[in-house]
């Protein structure tokens, strides 16, 4: 059970760096692990995953050729519209009781959680 969870976990950081790649383009390695809050050696297992399904390219950097720039492939890009195409039908029936105004409630809410507020001084 725990290997399971554990697979379905790296499934997700997995479907997260594909979706941050696509929507920031080429980026660094680093930028990347920064913005989604990955420590290095993780996001490096990562991409090498990644990369060895032929989802992701590294290339030079053209700004600094010590780095690599991370783009998503177009097998990458398929499997990201699948991946969300899944995540909205599991989320409509996860949510199938509850009312539209609920519904954007528990988003407000669950984003809350995820990122919150800062505290007013």
């Amino acid at each position: 059970m725990a290997e399971a969870l554990a697979r379905e976990g790296m499934r997700m950081m997995h479907h997260a760096v594909l979706s941050a790649v696509a929507e920031l383009g080429p980026v660094s390695q680093a930028d990347l692990g920064r913005g989604l809050r990955v420590d290095p050696k993780d996001m490096v297992a990562i991409i090498n995953d990644l990369h060895q399904e032929g989802l992701i390219a590294r290339t030079p950097d053209p700004a600094d050729r010590r780095k690599n720039a991370i783009s998503i492939t177009t097998a990458g890009s398929r499997r990201l519209r699948r991946t969300e195409k899944l995540g909205d039908e599991a989320n409509d029936e996860l949510t199938a009781a509850l009312t539209s105004n609920e519904r954007d409630q528990l988003v407000e809410l669950l984003t809350r959680i995820v990122s919150p507020a800062e505290p007013p001084s």
